[in-house]
């Protein structure tokens, strides 16, 4: 187990999670097709105001008139940064402890996956010197771990784990990714979703985000707005330690939303889907919750190496 995780049952964190859930699991439906119609409405935006363009008013795409563009560390609706640890409510067995051989269970896997996790030998992981396969971004945030979320500057929200070492980075913007091959944590784009009531990023109304006429103010308090991740470019890994794969071809996409328990702790559930035509039959979506530490430094924060026998 790694040191400081949190493990606990929350009636109320419970019930608030379940809330999240459901609109981003209807979200991912819409997202992946499986309401093909309802998709489509849910992705029209508002019509465009005669002056102004996309932003609403006269300001345009960024903003008022008087603010300009802002940028995303500006814009943005929900506050991530900080110190986080995990919260471990379910899937114990394939969280905190290794995997047994053969235990698949709840992971859509093709006849090909299972050929390739049917041959895993904890021993040989051990000893291949690439202890990292379970540490790739798919699977990152299901490891029990701390997290450190920063901005690396006005257009780049840089989130650290202890359990691996990992680092990822998500980029706003028109951010490209440079190219080169596959890397472990991939190329994430990010933008903020649900922001003034406008669609994706905020564009079309409202306050905030990139097409509010009015600043967004950053909150620790529950928001509809959510960041959005899309991953691409890794390379392929573990799902889960016990050698589900995932392989080079696939697309992850997350949605990050901040929530408050009735204690007043304050936590942010991620919804994770992850598609891989290679080892996936269908999207594998799941969830995981992390807990605000307070301060601005954490005292348990400790880094380990990956380790592909706990």
């Amino acid at each position: 187990m790694h040191q400081g995780t949190v493990r606990r049952n929350s009636e109320g964190g419970a019930h608030m999670r379940d809330r999240v859930l459901q609109r981003k699991f209807t979200r991912l439906a819409l997202v992946t097709g499986a309401v093909f119609m309802a998709a489509g409405l849910y992705a029209q935006a508002p019509a465009a105001p005669a002056q102004g363009g996309r932003g609403g008013g006269r300001g345009g795409r960024g903003g008022g008139a008087a603010g300009g563009p802002q940028n995303p560390k500006a814009a943005a609706p929900i506050d991530l940064t900080g110190y986080w640890v995990s919260v471990i409510t379910e899937d114990w067995r394939y969280r905190m402890v290794l995997p047994s051989k053969g235990d698949f269970q709840g992971v859509p896997m093709t006849a090909a996956a299972r050929t390739v996790a049917n041959q895993w030998d904890p021993a040989k992981e051990a000893a291949s010197g690439d202890q990292c396969k379970a540490y790739g971004a798919p699977a990152l945030l299901r490891e029990p771990t701390r997290l450190h979320i920063t901005w690396q500057d006005d257009n780049t929200l840089k989130m650290e784990s202890d359990a691996g070492k990992q680092v990822r980075l998500f980029h706003f913007g028109d951010w490209k990714s440079p190219g080169g091959p596959p890397t472990r944590q991939g190329d994430s784009v990010a933008d903020w979703e649900g922001v003034g009531g406008g669609g994706r990023g905020g564009r079309g109304g409202g306050g905030g985000g990139r097409g509010g006429a009015a600043p967004a103010a950053r909150s620790n308090e529950p928001s509809d707005a959510s960041l959005k991740v899309v991953t691409t470019n890794l390379m392929g890994g573990f799902l889960r330690k016990n050698g589900v794969p995932y392989s080079d071809k696939t697309t992850l996409t997350e949605y990050y939303d901040l929530m408050k328990e009735p204690t007043g702790d304050l936590m942010f559930v991620v919804t994770i889907s992850t598609n891989d035509p290679v080892y996936l039959s269908r999207n594998f979506v799941i969830s995981s919750q992390f807990k605000k530490e307070p301060g601005d430094t954490d005292p348990k924060w400790k880094p380990t190496e990956c380790s592909a026998t706990w």
